[in-house]
């Protein structure tokens, strides 16, 4: 525990203003965190295009008391009875009280880096060890600059061993998670394409990643990779004094793998490890997990835990969850699945995402009794109960004997029930009804929520289109980045280019876009009916839907004076005033919008209409991604100058200018005016490389073997024959078809799927619901997981190949295809 003084020696600062000096228990970087604000220290540090500083007097107001700002800073007047440092880096501010707080302890701490398998490894780490040690840990995957110190600040004198990840981008970063950390014992998982962009080549990238293991005793790694191999050995030259252990196929490895034998869903593991035999089983039959697996072992034999306690729960190795999914639920619900790890910091990471969902009125939560234990249980559940009162909870289902005893702690949300164990649930559930309301479950594995998400989702088959949260939320602030000042309007016409309607504007509503744009008037009308509150654009105004506009005040593209004149006669009739409107100008598309030589009635028009604002107006570009065609946008750019200036005179310039769209915020910054679109790059798509290196693919189409079967050649596979086969061939039906959005153009070879790390091409015609697929020398298996595209098949191949654009493979997604969102 630290006073306000004691942290401001440390960072060796005297305080601007203290009239108070609380005690800190809490350490927040994120306002929407907050739960005991009288021992909570905020820390503002500012991200891309977007200042901490405004949350300082929120955070004020729900009665935090003790801030550490830069000088950019200016509002302590307001905030009287608070306690300030200022600091030239805030960042700086919080490692370097990381720095402090893990000096003080002398446990013993497993540092770990690595492109994949980092969460994985340090989650099966605490599985393995929790039986010897009391365990501190990253939560989830907080391993970067920030994540990092939170991750330290949980240490306390309970602990005897500290299990860490420390993720890394770019050069110079690892010297800085090294000084926190301070590993006594290294781990290194596999080398891959993961955050390669920021690294000249992959060998740059292992010396930042060895970096971290600076001071250590010891070093664990898998020798089988030759470059990180040659690195390690390398680095083992250069310090003398430390330990390393390697796990491979080489005689002179460690633990030497004699040989991995998969059978169904298991592997069986014989290795060698000082001269003794040694035999594990582990419930996973998948490379990368046998890997993890084998550097958990290492690890083990290393701090001399018994054989046979390896064994035994090596056994029970848990599937680790890597992510947060939302589903459509029964009854009109949404369902939002996290039942596979029980901790505080992945409760409230949860309740955020559950706060973030405004398209139900009614807000559930199934809790279980929470295992991974920060203190002792009545400071653990009574935090557990202010958590979900701030999170304004309408229903709560506890289920565990620990949230039983508590149950008068929790008295406060309007409807709760308890239930001893999973199954007591199960037997009162017909008695519950779930309908318009979003739904958490949040429970430890042991309680088999499944079993109650099985009950909740709705049934349909099996092809799904996954979208990555996570990667949207990349991508859009690698896009606000960009752009800094300029305000941003994202496009979520089309169902969101095939990803979803309410799902992603509640996203883009919590990151505080701008503006978000629809095609029509009805998409808006579901948004707000979500709980949507930010300002609309509908491009496509038509009279029907001048009575949805204005009760839900969506803001129409004004294109012709056709509609012009219908809107304001419709506005007249009822009084309305300075109703926002966008002007839509044609500057070389030849689609919509006013030309130059409508621009003097258009402003005729505009001055002789007081029921009308322009809140804007734009254009749009013909070929902003094409270099052959930049002097043609100049040319659009001058006529949009010219255009605007003219409407100017009449209003008076108050108006949002906006040109660019995704291709043109990064090829055209001279265009982004007062506001950009943003529509396929949110999405991960770029013609540019050094773009699309730096954005990730939002969506993954995917489906299931239906059937296998061997197919003599001569024979033919599909309706008319067209798919003649020249040879015998494993043929497999998978579930996907035209009528689900996948192009009829894909047959007869020209379309290919992936499949267990193999691609295997479409044989005949696509038919409506099904489509079949040469799977010869893959090791295929009726159920298995089909990726019609996604990271390892990206959408850009699949169009190429259908001789279309991504945006049209991606608005073709049926409506059958059920949406699965995630967030990692």
């Amino acid at each position: 525990m630290y006073t306000f003084s004691d942290i401001a020696d440390i960072l060796q600062v005297t305080p601007v203003q203290a009239p108070h000096n609380p005690l800190i228990e809490m350490l927040l970087t994120d306002s929407r965190k907050l739960v005991a604000p009288e021992s909570t220290l905020f820390f503002t540090i500012h991200s891309a295009g977007r200042s901490a500083n405004p949350f300082v007097e929120a955070l004020y107001e729900q009665g935090v008391r003790a801030f550490v700002v830069d000088e950019s800073f200016h509002g302590m007047a307001t905030c009287a009875e608070a306690s300030f440092i200022v600091v030239p880096d805030v960042t700086d501010a919080l490692q370097k009280l990381a720095k402090r707080h893990r000096v003080r302890f002398s446990l013993p701490v497993i540092g770990i880096t690595g492109s994949n398998g980092k969460t994985v490894v340090k989650e099966w780490l605490y599985h393995l060890l929790n039986h010897s040690f009391q365990i501190v840990k990253s939560p989830k995957s907080y391993n970067s600059q920030i994540g990092v110190p939170l991750s330290i600040w949980q240490i306390n004198n309970q602990h005897t061993l500290g299990i860490f990840e420390a993720g890394i981008s770019q050069t110079n970063e690892m010297e800085r998670l090294n000084a926190m950390i301070r590993p006594t014992l290294g781990v290194i998982t596999s080398i891959g394409e993961a955050h390669a962009s920021g690294f000249k080549n992959v060998e740059e990238k292992i010396d930042e990643k060895l970096r971290l293991f600076e001071g250590a005793h010891a070093l664990i790694y898998g020798s089988n990779d030759p470059i990180l191999r040659k690195k390690v050995s390398a680095y083992a030259h250069q310090h003398p004094g430390m330990k390393i252990l390697s796990w491979g196929s080489h005689e002179d490895n460690t633990l030497c793998v004699l040989e991995t034998i998969t059978q169904g869903t298991t592997t069986a593991i014989h290795c060698r490890y000082k001269k003794a035999l040694l035999h594990f089983n582990i419930p996973f039959a998948d490379v990368a997990s046998v890997s993890n697996a084998l550097t958990c072992i290492t690890v083990l034999l290393y701090l001399n835990i018994p054989e046979s306690l390896i064994r035994e729960h090596l056994h029970h190795l848990p599937v680790v969850e890597m992510r947060l999914e939302m589903k459509e639920g029964i009854q009109h619900c949404s369902v939002i699945n996290d039942s596979y790890i029980s901790d505080l910091t992945s409760l409230s990471i949860a309740l955020d995402f559950l706060e973030q969902q405004h398209q139900h009125p009614k807000r559930t939560v199934f809790l279980s009794d929470i295992y991974q234990l920060r203190k002792d249980k009545d400071t653990t559940y009574r935090y557990v109960s202010a958590l979900l009162n701030k999170k304004k909870i309408d229903r709560l289902i506890a289920i565990g004997d620990d949230l039983m005893q508590r149950r008068d702690w929790f008295a406060k949300i309007p409807e709760t029930h308890f239930f001893p164990d999973t199954a007591s649930f199960l037997k009162a559930y017909p008695q519950f009804t779930f309908q318009h309301e979003t739904i958490l479950l949040k429970g430890a594995r042991v309680f088999g929520f499944e079993r109650i998400v099985s009950l909740l989702e709705t049934k349909t088959h099996d092809a799904i289109f996954e979208i990555n949260l996570s990667a949207l939320r990349n991508n859009l602030r690698y896009y606000q980045h960009q752009l800094r000042n300029t305000k941003l309007m994202v496009m979520v016409k089309a169902f969101s280019y095939g990803t979803g309607s309410f799902e992603i504007a509640n996203i883009l509503q919590h990151a505080k876009v701008d503006y978000l744009a629809v095609a029509y008037p009805d998409e808006g009308v579901e948004l707000r009916q979500a709980g949507v509150r930010l300002p609309i654009m509908v491009m496509n105004t038509e009279e029907a839907g001048f009575a949805n506009m204005v009760t839900y005040n969506l803001e129409p593209e004004i294109y012709s004076f056709r509609i012009a004149t219908a809107w304001i006669r419709y506005l007249e009739a009822r009084n309305i005033t300075a109703f926002p409107i966008h002007l839509k100008l044609d500057t070389g598309m030849h689609r919509l919008g006013f030309e130059w030589n409508d621009i003097s009635n258009v402003c005729m028009l505009l001055r002789e209409s007081p029921q009308v604002k322009v809140q804007s107006v734009f254009s749009h570009l013909v070929g902003s991604e094409n270099p052959s065609l930049d002097s043609f946008t100049k040319q659009q750019a001058t006529w949009f100058n010219k255009m605007c200036d003219e409407i100017a005179l009449v209003t008076g310039n108050s108006f949002l200018r906006h040109l660019g769209n995704s291709a043109a915020i990064t090829r055209h910054p001279e265009l982004r005016y007062d506001m950009v679109r943003l529509g396929i790059g949110l999405y991960g798509i770029d013609t540019r490389p050094e773009v699309a290196a730096r954005l990730q693919e939002v969506g993954t189409l995917k489906t299931t073997i239906s059937q296998i079967r061997m197919v003599k050649a001569g024979d033919s596979v599909g309706y008319n024959r067209a798919g003649r086969l020249t040879k015998d061939s494993t043929i497999a039906t998978i579930r996907i078809g035209y009528a689900d959005g996948y192009p009829r153009s894909l047959g007869n070879g020209n379309g290919q799927v992936y499949i267990n790390g193999k691609m295997a091409p479409v044989v005949g015609n696509v038919c409506m619901d099904m489509t079949m697929v040469d799977v010869s020398g893959i090791d295929a298996r009726e159920g298995d997981t089909v990726i019609l595209f996604g990271p390892q098949y990206t959408v850009q191949n699949v169009a190429s190949r259908a001789g279309t654009i991504p945006y049209e493979i991606l608005t073709g997604i049926s409506q059958r295809i059920k949406r699965v969102y995630y967030h990692e």
